[in-house]
C-alpha cells in the first residue's frame, strides 16, 4: 500500500512540476532513446491526480489524468514494470493509448525513487511494436532512473540559497519566465515584489557579519510564513529578495506587500538580539510587452528605488 501523502511530499520537495525543459533531463531521455532504439522515451512525474511530463523524446510533452496512465502502475513497485505486448495484458489491451494513438504495444518503466524511498514518477521506454526486454535492458533502465533522481537532487541543491533556503537568483528567474509564459497565453496576472533591507550595511558594520546572516535568515523565514501556496521567494543578491505573487489584483498584491513589510519591521532575531530592521518594497505587474525576466525585474526595481528615495520602510507600485 502506497503512503500517498508522504510520496506526494517527496515529489513536491523537488519543486519541479510545471517547470520548463532542462538540458540535463533532455540529455538523459535522448540517450535512453538511442540505446533502446525506441520511438518514445518519457520522464513522467505522478502528482495527486495527474501525470506530468518533464522530458520526452519522440512525442510532445503532455499532462493527463493519473488514472489512465501506465506510469501510475510503475510507481507501485520498486521493480520495473515490463509489458512486452500490451495486447496480451488484460490491464492494457483495451487502453485508449493502445487501441488508439500513439498505439503503445510495449512499455518498460523504471520508478524514479527518491533517496527516502518514495516513487515520484517513472522513466519509461515505449514502442509501437511488441518487444522482448532482456534482463540487462531492465537493469540499464533502472540505472538511468537513478541518474534522473540524482539530477533532481542536484537541481534542488543548485536552486536553493545555502544561507536562507530561498530560491537562488537563477531559479527565481525561471519562475518569472514561467509566469511570463502563462501571461502570454492569457493567464491571470502575477506581481513581482522586490524587497531590500534598509541600511543593511550598518547591521554588518555594527554587529558583525554573523548577525547580518542571522537577519537574512530570519527575514526569509518571516516572509515565507506570510506567503501563500504558489507564491515564491528568491534571493537576488546580498540583502535583496524577490517575491512572485500569483493571480492577484493591484489591491491584493499591495496588501500582501504591506503585511510583509509590517512583519519585517516587527521581527526580532533570536541570534542577533537588539537588532531591528525595516525593508523597502517595490511592486510591478507582469506586462504583456515583457519578453524576459530582466525586463520585469527592471520595472520592479524602479518602484523599489522610489520606495528608497521616499523614505524607506514603505511599499511602492
Amino acid at each position: 500500500m502506497l503512503d500517498e501523502p508522504a510520496r506526494l511530499a517527496a515529489l513536491h520537495r523537488y519543486r519541479i512540476l510545471d517547470t520548463l525543459p532542462e538540458a540535463g533531463f533532455e540529455q538523459i531521455t535522448a540517450l535512453v532513446r538511442t540505446i533502446y532504439h525506441a520511438p518514445m522515451v518519457l520522464m513522467n512525474l505522478i502528482d495527486s491526480d495527474r501525470q506530468w511530463c518533464k522530458s520526452c523524446q519522440g512525442t510532445e510533452p503532455s499532462e493527463m489524468p493519473r488514472e489512465i496512465t501506465f506510469c501510475q502502475h510503475t510507481i507501485r513497485s520498486r521493480e520495473a514494470l515490463v509489458i512486452e505486448d500490451t495486447f496480451c495484458d488484460r490491464r492494457f489491451a483495451d487502453h485508449p493509448m493502445v487501441v488508439g494513438p500513439p498505439g503503445i504495444r510495449a512499455y518498460l518503466g523504471a520508478p524514479l525513487q527518491s533517496p527516502d524511498g518514495y516513487n515520484v514518477g517513472a522513466l519509461c521506454v515505449i514502442d509501437t511494436r511488441p518487444v522482448r526486454f532482456s534482463g540487462e535492458q531492465i537493469a540499464i533502465l533502472h540505472g538511468f532512473a537513478d541518474l534522473v533522481v540524482a539530477q533532481m537532487e542536484l537541481r534542488l541543491i543548485a536552486a536553493r540559497d545555502s544561507l536562507t533556503g530561498t530560491r537562488t537568483r537563477r531559479a527565481f528567474e525561471e519562475q518569472l519566465d514561467l509566469a511570463l509564459s502563462d501571461a502570454a497565453r492569457g493567464g491571470p496576472p502575477s506581481w513581482l515584489v522586490l524587497l531590500d533591507i534598509d541600511h543593511f550595511k550598518a547591521v554588518n558594520d555594527t554587529h558583525g557579519h554573523g548577525a547580518g546572516d542571522a537577519v537574512l535568515a530570519a527575514l526569509c523565514a518571516t516572509v515565507d510564513t506570510g506567503l501563500r501556496r504558489g507564491d515564491t521567494i528568491g534571493r537576488l543578491g546580498g540583502e535583496e529578495f524577490g517575491v512572485l505573487l500569483r493571480q492577484d489584483s493591484a489591491q491584493e498584491a499591495f496588501a500582501i506587500a504591506e503585511r510583509l513589510r509590517t512583519a519585517v519591521a516587527q521581527m526580532r532575531v533570536p541570534d542577533a538580539p537588539g537588532v531591528a530592521i525595516t525593508a523597502s518594497f517595490g511592486l510591478a505587474r507582469c506586462q504583456p510587452d515583457f519578453t524576459s525576466a530582466a525586463q520585469w525585474l527592471a520595472a520592479a526595481d524602479v518602484c523599489l528605488y522610489r520606495a528608497k528615495r521616499g523614505g524607506r520602510n514603505r511599499c511602492v507600485l
